[in-house]
């Protein structure tokens, strides 16, 4: 399981800019914090593993925003190679939208890393809500492209209710631990 320390390592192997590292530490402290918050709740979780998973989620943002191509599938290639750890690849792979049903006992890991991505927008923790109109704005271009922005939005509020149920905790507007307000 690769360290904080390794996971900047591969920032910086990977040219990551500034802004997607401060995202990226963001992301990590809120998929910690629910992590820790499902292994006390009686979840089989690793939470260092979650962690990695979160610290490098945009491993490749910097690489398609210069050349193109898909950031999740380059990533999450990238951090099998690396790792050969499929379960750190497959949350990368997945962390913008989950093909399956919600299910946090059998896929925590994804479904953490969609979330917490979800409730960070740039370098501040948000609502759903927030974090979704600025999604909108910036890449609802077209009819599809919203519509594909709605049903994310509603995977991740679908998540956001299984892991309040799950853990016993209200989410909606927390900053788990991870400082600031919640705009």
């Amino acid at each position: 399981m690769p360290t904080d320390a390794q996971c900047r390592m591969l920032w910086d192997a990977y040219g990551m800019l500034p802004n997607i590292r401060e995202h990226s530490e963001l992301v990590a402290c809120v998929a910690t914090a629910l992590a820790e918050a499902a292994r006390e709740a009686g979840l089989a979780v690793g939470v260092a593993e979650v962690r990695a998973a979160a610290l490098l989620h945009d491993l490749a943002k910097t690489y398609t925003i210069r050349h193109g191509g898909n950031h999740c599938q380059l990533g999450g290639a990238w951090v099998q190679e690396i790792t050969g750890n499929p379960a750190l690849s497959q949350g990368v792979v997945c962390h913008v939208s989950w093909p399956g049903p919600i299910d946090l006992r059998a896929h925590f890991l994804p479904l953490v890393l969609i979330y917490s991505d979800k409730r960070v927008k740039h370098n501040r923790i948000v609502t759903l809500e927030t974090r979704f109109d600025d999604l909108l704005v910036r890449y609802g271009k077209t009819a599809f492209i919203r519509e594909r922005i709605r049903e994310s939005f509603e995977q991740a509020e679908a998540i956001e209710r299984a892991l309040a149920q799950t853990l016993g905790m209200e989410l909606h507007e927390s900053t788990f631990g991870c400082g600031g307000l919640v705009e």
